[in-house]
């Protein structure tokens, strides 16, 4: 009897780390701010899609391409046809984390239209100053992590010391 039971709680201690290690990797997986453009809005650690009310498009953050309806097929393309005359500093963006948005297209009309002419209303992260958001290709502030360090001025190297050693 004594072994069932330490068997039994073996087992369920063992399943239990094991949930743990996989919540761990889990984490880790869904973080992809350094890959998201400066002009996606602020808040997220993890976007896939965006969705883009005001001209009925996506942007794959993994790829960098736009979505677009062009003759009835779906357009992958690095840009938005010039003819959109869209602003993605300021036009509205719905974070999707769903695989495929596009195929779906009503769905995100009807659930996310309301945000048409919302231009300006959203922070981008390119005027973010969360330092998380530092590690984003051509953030302004990334030279901002040295802050705390005296006599630097953000791209001229570590003057902080005054040219002395490091003492310990």
């Amino acid at each position: 009897m004594k072994k069932i039971l330490i068997i039994t709680c073996l087992a369920i201690a063992g399943s239990l780390y094991g949930n743990t290690g996989h919540a761990q990797v889990k984490v880790n997986v869904n973080v992809n701010i350094g890959s998201q453009p400066l002009w996606g809005p602020v808040g997220y650690d993890y976007a896939e899609y965006y969705y883009l009310p005001d001209v009925d498009a996506y942007y794959y953050v993994p790829e960098r391409r736009f979505i677009y309806l062009h003759g009835g097929r779906w357009v992958f393309a690095p840009a938005l046809p010039a003819s959109y005359h869209y602003d993605l500093n300021r036009g509205y963006k719905v974070v999707v984390n769903e695989p495929k948005p596009y195929l779906h297209p009503d769905v995100y009309r009807n659930r996310y239209g309301k945000y048409k002419g919302y231009y300006g209303k959203q922070q981008i992260i390119r005027y973010s100053n969360d330092e998380k958001y530092y590690v984003v290709k051509g953030h302004p502030g990334k030279y901002k992590q040295y802050k705390g360090d005296k006599g630097n001025k953000g791209h001229k190297g570590n003057k902080g010391n005054n040219g002395r050693g490091h003492k310990d």
